[in-house]
């Protein structure tokens, strides 16, 4: 794989049962490349230890005053020099290559689990963790990935040169065959300690960058309460607590590598002073002391990469442990049926968990009392449990599993537009040109949605369209519009789309009453003869409903329309007039003899 072949046609189905697996699966799959880097580091290593070898050569020639050794040993340092040239070149360029394909990987991975997951990724995973992991974490993953062959071409290189030199000088070679494996095994004991070190250093600045991602994303409301400066002390605080982790990391990987300097100076003393005593009893020759010597000093080049490989591993296993969480969410707990690419799901939709139903063709309104349980149940709707004991009863659609469909049918089928929608940047136009059905025109849409003003207002803000709101070009996340704005050229879109199944969690929270009225006629129109689901408890959209479910506790226990369940279920009323008990009670009392006037009224006053 070369970069220029990226991005993957197909990432993989990753190993994510723990972050060591995931790590080991990503070298798997670069096999090609890692025994690539392995070659070309093996020439490098093996050329920086050719030198000692030239000058031993050299230095014995000019002894023994031979000219056509001193002419080998020239040629041993040039094709030595050669070997350094184009094995470091090319180990570099392999290796980044490594790095850089198996963090398009991992990012491929990412992607596609969030294409997978859609807006129940967040509800699973803290925002601030997957900024993390998409981030900071891919370039740490990458580094292990592209550390481990040039940490394989070290030891092979070593363990070459400790049996060549005991072949060569068995005397001294002996030495540095015995000390070498000492030298690379004495820092093991402290690699728990740094290891651990380097996990709290790593928690701490996830969650330092989670805060900060919170408190970006709710400035706005923090300007408003005046909270800034209290958020803003709860961040200092937090970097704070990671500058003295990574101090307190640092210090023992500084300790690591003082030892892996002190530990081979220690044993090219004891070379040079063996080898010289050898020397002066005449057992070995100057030429082959140089050599020896040689060879040990530039041992710690090697050794380098055992230092790095333990640093890439300690740094990467927390990283791809965090990726590897992430890669294993699912949309279901369920056992995808393999026949499911060849089955159309099309009819009432059916929630076995809630036994909610929303016939097909028909303007279902939902009400639940707690706006989270409405929006775990949009998410079930759409085929995304939030919950681990929610994935074994999947919705049904037509009465089939909408976790047995491929990922592309079920979206196809149902489509979930959650409370607070995005909008990405672009023009009017692009944000409107999503996959749809073709049936419903985006003017139609825009036109439901009430967004009459927002194209007033997106014309008079165009500087180069020639007040062509459709050409217009919309901030990052609609941040220039108002939440009203955005929420109906949300609900714009996903009218254009025209799914079977159309479910909208509080489509219109964010807009006034007036608006409401219009927006919900709109609704009602275009998707006439289209199943669509509202979760809402406002009674403008309620009273444009076919009909009416009102889930407590989980369950669905009331079916009707609006004023059917104004006038005989308590619990709705509490929900959608937001009455306190006791007005319920005196409610229930009126209620018994109320006549169809009275609720007209009644239902008005609500309204």
């Amino acid at each position: 794989m070369q970069i220029r072949d990226l991005p993957y046609a197909d990432p993989g189905v990753p190993d994510v049962r723990s972050g060591t697996r995931f790590l080991l699966w990503l070298g798997r799959n670069q096999l090609g490349g890692q025994v690539k880097a392995l070659l070309w580091g093996l020439l490098l290593q093996l050329g920086i230890a050719g030198l000692p070898l030239g000058v031993g050569v050299a230095v014995q020639a000019v002894v023994d005053r031979d000219g056509g050794r001193l002419a080998l040993a020239a040629g041993l340092l040039v094709g030595c020099g050669l070997a350094i040239a184009v094995g470091d070149t090319m180990l570099h360029r392999v290796a980044v290559t490594n790095w850089i394909t198996a963090a398009a990987r991992v990012q491929q991975l990412l992607s596609r689990k969030t294409a997978e997951l859609g807006s129940v990724l967040t509800r699973r995973v803290a925002a601030g963790e997957v900024v993390s992991v998409s981030t900071g974490d891919v370039e740490k993953i990458g580094w292990f990935v592209e550390a481990l062959s040039r940490f394989a071409a070290a030891a092979l290189s070593l363990l070459i040169v400790c049996v060549a030199l005991v072949v060569y000088q068995p005397a001294l070679g002996i030495v540095v065959a015995i000390g070498v494996p000492v030298l690379t095994l004495a820092v093991l004991p402290l690699l728990p300690r740094a290891t651990r070190r380097a996990d709290v250093q790593r928690e701490k600045a996830g969650k330092a960058t989670e805060l900060a991602s919170d408190t970006v994303a709710g400035l706005r409301v923090l300007r408003g309460i005046g909270g800034e400066e209290l958020f803003l002390g709860r961040y200092r605080a937090a970097s704070q607590e990671v500058r003295k982790a990574a101090v307190h990391s640092a210090r023992m990987w500084a300790l690591i590598a003082a030892i892996q300097v002190l530990l081979p100076g220690v044993l090219l003393i004891v070379v040079v002073a063996y080898g010289a005593r050898l020397a002066l009893d005449g057992r070995i020759t100057v030429g082959e002391l140089v050599t020896v010597y040689g060879a040990v000093a530039l041992t710690h080049h090697p050794m380098r990469n055992f230092e790095e490989i333990a640093m890439a591993f300690s740094f990467s296993r927390p990283s791809a442990k965090r990726a590897a969480r992430v890669l294993a969410l699912t949309r279901t707990t369920t056992t995808t049926d393999a026949a499911g690419e060849e089955r159309e799901a099309t009819g009432d939709l059916y929630d076995p968990l809630t036994g909610l139903v929303a016939p097909a063709g028909r303007f279902t309104a939902v009400v639940c009392g707690d706006p989270d349980v409405a929006g775990r149940l949009a998410d079930r709707l759409g085929g995304h449990p939030t919950e681990p004991a929610e994935g074994h009863t999947s919705v049904l659609l037509g009465g089939v599993p909408l976790d047995e469909l491929p990922l592309a049918a079920a979206r196809t089928a149902v489509l979930v537009q959650d409370k607070d929608p995005v909008l990405l940047s672009g023009t009017l136009r692009e944000l409107l040109d999503v996959p749809s059905s073709g049936a419903v025109r985006a003017e139609d849409a825009l036109a439901a949605a009430q967004c009459g003003d927002v194209l007033d207002a997106l014309a008079q803000a165009s500087v180069d369209t020639d007040g062509d709101p459709m050409r217009t070009r919309i901030t990052e996340r609609g941040r220039s519009l108002s939440g009203g704005q955005r929420q109906r050229l949300a609900l714009a879109r996903s009218l254009v789309t025209d799914p079977e199944v159309l479910v909208l969690d509080e489509p219109t929270s964010a807009v006034d009453s007036h608006t409401e009225s219009r927006v919900a006629d709109g609704i009602a129109r275009l998707r006439e003869g289209g199943t669509t689901v509202v979760l809402a408890s406002s009674p403008l959209l309620l009273d444009r409903a076919d009909r009416v479910v009102l889930v407590h506790d989980g369950q669905a226990v009331a079916v009707g329309t609006h004023r059917e369940l104004l006038a005989k279920e308590p619990r709705y009323r509490a929900v959608v007039t937001r009455e306190t008990d006791e007005e319920l009670a005196a409610a229930g009392s009126r209620l018994h003899g109320i006549d169809t006037d009275e609720l007209d009224a009644l239902e008005g006053e609500t309204a």
